[in-house]
């Protein structure tokens, strides 16, 4: 605890704020010196002190340090990677395996290095969906297709385990598709913002 405080003490000590007040302070002490406070220039002093404390803006905490966006794709095709070896050792119905073997190939065209990628590094949103995906929603949809299917072996009935995975999977292929789109307009928008840039240029 007592190194805690001390940390706090030499924190404020070398503040802006403790700066500061201390050269207000010492403008208070050399008016006490000139004679222009009077029979008060300590508490000129303490008071001019306090004001310059007060005034001082406060200190910056210094921001989180975060992978660049390409770093982070780096990661995620190296998790990509482990969830087509995970699925490659999984037996799935044809409809299912051929939906997901879809689905998989839209996400290596998106995690594919080049300029596809670099446009997907440039949409966090479409970053953070692409990630989901890879990471929780399609090992939780084979996974649960497969533990599921096992307990209707002892139950039967209602909707079968492969017509719930093909749904779930129809839906990540959606969710891949409108991501797709979205980074195909992102595109178009940075391209129609240089041919307006170009354009003003050339009037000016």
């Amino acid at each position: 605890m007592a190194t805690s405080s001390g940390k706090r003490v030499l924190a404020y000590l070398e503040s802006g704020k403790n700066l500061a007040g201390c050269a207000c302070g010492l403008a208070g002490v050399g008016l006490a010196l000139a004679g222009l406070a009077g029979g008060y220039g300590p508490l000129v002093a303490v008071a001019l002190y306090g004001a310059g404390a007060l005034l001082a803006p406060p200190e910056r905490v210094a921001l989180p340090s975060f992978p660049p966006p390409a770093a982070q794709l780096e990661v995620l095709r190296a998790d990509f990677a482990r969830l087509r070896e995970y699925v490659a050792e999984v037996e799935l119905p044809p409809a299912a395996g051929g939906r997901l073997a879809e689905l998989l190939e839209l996400y290596e065209a998106l995690l594919d290095p080049g300029w596809v990628a670099e446009v997907l590094a440039t949409e966090p949103e479409a970053v953070h969906a692409l990630s989901r995906a890879v990471r929780l929603d399609v090992p939780e949809c084979v996974d649960s297709y497969h533990r599921t299917r096992w307990w209707n072996r002892l139950t039967p009935g209602g909707e079968s385990p492969e017509r719930h995975l093909e749904r779930q999977l129809s839906a990540l292929l959606d969710e891949a598709e409108r991501v797709t789109a979205g980074l195909r307009e992102a595109e178009a928008r940075r391209q129609q913002t240089h041919t307006t840039y170009l354009e003003d240029r050339g009037r000016s």
